[in-house]
């Protein structure tokens, strides 16, 4: 193990740079600086080299040229286990560098800020930094390099307890961190300037996406699996990535599938009259909307009752104190409640009841809004799926250009509301899907059957009698006029669908010769 002799320090983010430098030179290590890490360090009284004394050449071009040189990358380059490496140093006068400390130009806050110029941008692309970064990964056998302040005390603890020298086992673990670390952040560079320069390129030849663990989970979707949530950097729409934890304990795998589930459901109407979703395996089994947010959540929690205890609950206004009572009522037991906000008289009563305050998580997401464009990845077996979020909606205000009524009968003012209720429901079921809607709830729901017809009974047997004078919504055409005979049976009066089938024709029909409306979308909402 050789001793760390000679570091070079170059921070853009300088939180415990200086301890770690300190410690270094308490060490009997010699350090070189760049421009602000140095004058950090010398105002600290740490003895600093800068990198235009080892180069031999003063910083150019306001700071864009002052590590690119071979005084500084073959002192971080050179194999020490190699002779003719040495020789080579040693004819051009140049001394090894044994530890490289570097992180980079701030380019994600960068991009972050409001109304930030590509030009300020692109010149918070750093380039020596990765430079160097990579030239002492790749060279781990002789140099350690350091991207992590989280690092210095691990660090700084081995070279006390080795006189002075990082073990290969440390080195290896610190490249392997680092070529991470440039890889995050060129991927952050590629999507940024795809976005400015290709923004019709949605599908590029070369995929990067950057993510950032936010936390290891206990373990995945069943306990012999492990997992992890990851976040996007700078996403800003609400989101369970974005949300603020303010109560409960740790969310497991299954629970932040759920959450997705209902958040985004929820926001289909965050821009209606106080909306209550209720969901269970990623399926919506209570949905409401109703004047209040007290009825609406009590509204959708007796839409299934059985399904919704221990179900997740998000709700689209700020929960008050009525909503919380209706919440934690007796017989009532909720995994996570996500709201744009709590009312501060709501909160002892969803975290300090008996048997509740234990157990409920609160996820705060701020003021929701309708769901924006973007893309979703799915991951299959070696490899990843990439598409389009599904954010198409009918809007009553466009319904004539949007909707086809192909029946004789027309629906009622009263079954088309309905009907764009359920229309925005079903498009968060997982297919074959179904949903019955009357009067504002989601009275009955089919989901991921192989069959269709299947849906349509499960959902007309969870509405029961409640099936009388509901309106259905179907995310796929009928491929067969069944569909409509058992709905007609359970007493629904309007369906929406895609249209689209081969049999359209015998699908309308039996909906004409059930006195049922009907109309087309054109729109299918599959959810697998």
């Amino acid at each position: 193990m050789r001793p760390i002799r000679r570091a070079l320090l170059s921070v853009s983010d300088k939180t415990g740079i200086v301890d770690f430098a300190a410690a270094l030179n308490g060490l009997g290590v010699q350090i070189i600086s760049t421009g602000g890490t140095a004058r950090t360090l010398q105002e600290a009284g740490i003895p600093v080299i800068p990198v235009e004394q080892v180069t031999g050449f003063p910083e150019m071009m306001e700071g864009r040229v002052k590590t690119l040189h071979p005084a500084v990358h073959a002192g971080i380059l050179a194999d020490r286990r190699k002779p003719a490496h040495l020789q080579a140093l040693q004819d051009a006068g140049i001394e090894p560098i044994d530890l490289v400390c570097v992180n980079l130009y701030p380019f994600e806050n960068t991009i972050a800020r409001t109304g930030v110029s590509l030009e300020e941008a692109i010149e918070n692309i750093d380039i020596g930094g990765p430079t160097m970064v990579r030239a002492a990964a790749k060279n781990h056998e002789s140099v350690a390099v350091v991207v992590n302040p989280d690092d210095y005390p691990a660090i700084i603890g081995e070279m006390r307890a080795n006189n002075g020298a990082i073990g290969a086992e440390t080195r290896r673990r610190l490249a392997a961190k680092a070529f991470a670390h440039t890889a995050f952040y060129d991927a952050q560079i590629a999507e940024y300037l795809r976005k400015q320069f290709l923004p019709d390129t949605l599908f590029p030849h070369e995929f990067n996406v950057a993510l950032r663990r936010a936390q290891e989970l206990r373990y995945g979707e069943n306990p012999h699996q492990q997992a992890a949530f990851y976040r996007i950097p700078n996403f800003t729409e609400p989101s369970i990535a974005t949300a603020k934890q303010t109560h409960g304990k740790e969310l497991s795998h299954n629970n932040l599938l759920d959450c997705d589930a209902a958040l985004e459901l929820v926001k289909e109407f965050a821009e209606d009259r106080p909306a209550c979703v209720i969901i269970k395996h990623t399926n919506p089994c209570g949905v409401a909307v109703a004047d209040t947010l007290a009825e609406a959540t009590e509204r959708a929690r007796m839409a299934d009752p059985v399904s919704a205890f221990g179900g997740i609950m998000a709700v689209n206004r700020v929960v008050d104190s009525d909503t919380a009572e209706k919440i934690t009522a007796p017989n009532t037991f909720f995994e996570c409640l996500i709201a744009p906000g709590f009312a501060e008289d709501a909160l002892p009563i969803l975290t300090e009841k008996k048997k509740w305050g234990a157990n409920l998580r609160l996820l705060e997401v701020g003021e929701l809004k309708p769901p924006q464009g973007g893309i979703v990845l799915r991951g299959l077996t070696g490899g990843v799926l990439v598409q389009t979020r599904d954010v198409q909606l009918l809007k009553e205000s466009s319904s004539a250009a949007s909707m086809q009524v192909v029946t004789r009968r027309a629906p009622t003012d009263e079954e088309l509301a309905q009907l764009l209720f359920a229309w925005k429901v079903v498009k968060h079921v997982k297919s074959n899907a179904i949903v019955l809607a009357k009067d504002w709830v989601i009275v009955g729901v089919g989901a991921g059957q192989m069959n269709r017809v299947q849906s349509v009974r499960l959902a007309a047997e969870a509405a029961g009698e409640r099936a009388k004078g509901a309106v259905l919504a179907s995310d796929a055409f009928f491929p067969f006029p069944d569909n409509v005979e058992v709905a007609a049976i359970a007493g629904a009066t309007a369906i929406i669908q895609p249209g689209g089938s081969v049999k359209d024709q015998e699908v309308i029909a039996a909906a004409d010769r059930l006195g049922l409306a009907m109309v087309f979308t054109g729109v299918r909402h599959f959810r697998h």
